[in-house]
């Protein structure tokens, strides 16, 4: 017994629609906070960006990564955070250092 064109179209919304809200799942931020006295670059999921010294920066509903972290500091030491890392870890960058902590609202 074939399948009719509408029952086809049916089962190909259900997949596009599985597939998106696959990936609409988010849950939750992840959080980095330099407490180093020198700028720090990340890469998290492909993209890179500059933390501050004495700063930080959230990635919003941006859930667990999806390999590792990768924090360099300016003179070319590279620290590795095997991933993935979740919102309920932080990233926490010291002068020479890298620690995933349990994340507290601050």
């Amino acid at each position: 017994m074939g399948r009719t064109p509408a029952s086809r179209h049916s089962v190909v919304t259900v997949a596009v629609l599985v597939v998106v809200l696959s990936g609409c799942g988010g849950g939750g931020d992840l959080s980095f906070r330099n407490e180093g006295p020198d700028d720090v670059s990340v890469v998290s999921d492909d993209q890179t960006s500059t933390v501050e010294a004495d700063g930080g920066m959230v990635i919003l509903d941006a859930g667990c990564t999806d390999g590792d972290v990768l924090v360099t500091f300016p003179w070319g030491r590279t620290v590795t955070l095997t991933g993935p890392v979740c919102p309920d870890q932080e990233v926490v960058i010291h002068d020479q250092e890298v620690d995933l902590r349990p994340h507290t609202d601050h």
